[in-house]
């Protein structure tokens, strides 16, 4: 990543000294059941660079409910539950969902309590069939498939108070939204949204995911390292999951191991690849924070943004 002037850049030693604690909330066990398929990460990593990261998200999380009850008083008004939103983008492979999910487990320890509720973009995603129908299929992922009103209806829901609000539920088993299925978002306190487009600003929106997000967070490698780990986890899903005969991609995993590689690199370059160059990469420069990845998902540097 090249330097960027709106930037504060830390090396690893750097970023780890603004967590002195030393102590680590969490074991092996808990990392392996909460890291994406085919990810890496260590307590080391947590400790150097996620603690630190969610000291200084705690500090923002103060700040906020701080600047709320402020608001509410200046305006005499009551001051209703607004949850503070992070959100956590980047492209297909880099290891998003496991930064994700760590932040949520890192929060739940820190405010046990209080609401800490996580979810993905991917439900929003419009079904196969009508993806089909509209000539998309060969463009999921990409800014046009995703029903945007309808994400930024709940996202209008959650920000706004109400009680309740329902996100609808994606299967990576059928490659799919799952009908009528709904992950129920109650009165978070802090709300985490993963997903590749949320930092995007689709054409003809007046309103953005990012208008609803408090912090924004950026994970980052570059494109030839995110095909390797891209193809080495479609390899791992090969002799895994994809074995399932209800899997999306079950033909590919009992048919010739040669074009199953074939189709998964032509899907990289095809789609993923130009996704990211064109809608995911050029969001970049919007994200708070940013996590840099080298070789084996290790994170070398952080950047803050200055202003």
């Amino acid at each position: 990543m090249k330097e960027q002037m709106n930037y504060y850049r830390f090396s690893r030693d750097q970023w780890k000294r603004f967590y002195r604690n030393g102590h680590v909330p969490l074991t092996a066990e808990n990392l392996h059941e909460i890291k994406a398929f085919n990810d890496q990460i260590s307590l080391e990593d947590v400790r150097e660079i996620y603690l630190p990261v969610t000291h200084l998200l705690q500090a923002k999380f103060e700040h906020y409910l701080s600047w709320r009850a402020a608001e509410s008083s200046f305006l005499q008004q009551k001051n209703k539950q607004s949850p503070f939103i992070i959100g956590v983008s980047g492209s297909v492979a880099v290891g998003k969902s496991t930064t994700a999910r760590l932040l949520e487990i890192l929060f739940k320890y820190l405010y046990p309590n209080r609401r800490t509720q996580l979810i993905t973009t991917d439900g929003f995603l419009y079904s196969n069939a009508e993806l089909k129908k509209m000539q998309l299929m060969e463009r999921k992922g990409f800014p046009e498939s995703y029903n945007m009103p309808r994400l930024i209806e709940f996202l209008n829901d959650v920000k706004s108070g109400q009680p309740l609000a329902k996100a609808p539920m994606y299967s990576h088993q059928t490659y799919d939204v799952v009908p009528n299925r709904f992950d129920v978002i109650t009165h978070p306190d802090i709300l985490i949204i993963e997903g590749i487009n949320v930092l995007q600003l689709p054409t003809n929106q007046h309103i953005y995911i990012s208008d609803f997000t408090d912090f924004s967070v950026y994970v980052d490698a570059d494109a030839d390292l995110i095909e390797t780990w891209y193809l080495e986890r479609f390899k791992a899903l090969m002799k895994t999951a994809f074995q399932d005969p209800l899997n999306y991609f079950y033909p590919w995993a009992i048919g010739d191991p040669e074009a199953a590689i074939k189709m998964a690199k032509g899907v990289w370059h095809d789609v993923d690849l130009k996704n990211l160059n064109d809608y995911i990469l050029p969001t970049r420069n919007r994200a708070d924070l940013i996590l840099h990845k080298v070789a084996h998902h290790l994170i070398d540097a952080v950047y803050f943004r200055k202003y």
